[in-house]
């Protein structure tokens, strides 16, 4: 570690550094667009830490909503009829694929192909 990279890692918040780190996982699943660079309308693969997940109706049908993080922004994913998925959990680390669309000014997927990668240590 050179003497720059030390100085900046001894003045970086813990936010940062959890970003910074979030950024160099994700970039390192093969394929895997970041999240500040997903535009909509476009099929794309993302890859980070689920962050929240939460059961929302939406027009009185079942919607499960998780919140992606991969460090360089957020992701919602929004599976419809689905009250909850097994694996999909706070802080779990997946794969997403899907249609990028705009939901509230917020990037989203609706209904998004999936996969659980493993936990540190699994």
């Amino acid at each position: 570690m050179t003497l720059r990279e030390r100085v900046r890692s001894l003045l970086a918040s813990r936010d940062q550094e959890e970003a910074d780190q979030e950024r160099a996982d994700a970039l390192a699943v093969a394929g895997s667009t970041p999240v500040a660079e997903l535009s909509a309308r476009h099929r794309a693969t993302a890859s980070g830490v689920l962050r929240s997940v939460t059961l929302r109706p939406r027009e009185g049908v079942p919607a499960l909503e998780a919140e992606l993080y991969d460090g360089s922004g957020a992701l919602d994913l929004v599976w419809l009829g689905r009250r909850e998925i097994p694996g999909i959990v706070p802080g779990r680390r997946v794969v997403v694929e899907g249609m990028v669309t705009q939901l509230d000014g917020r990037r989203a997927v609706y209904n998004p192909r999936y996969q659980l990668r493993p936990r540190p240590g699994e």
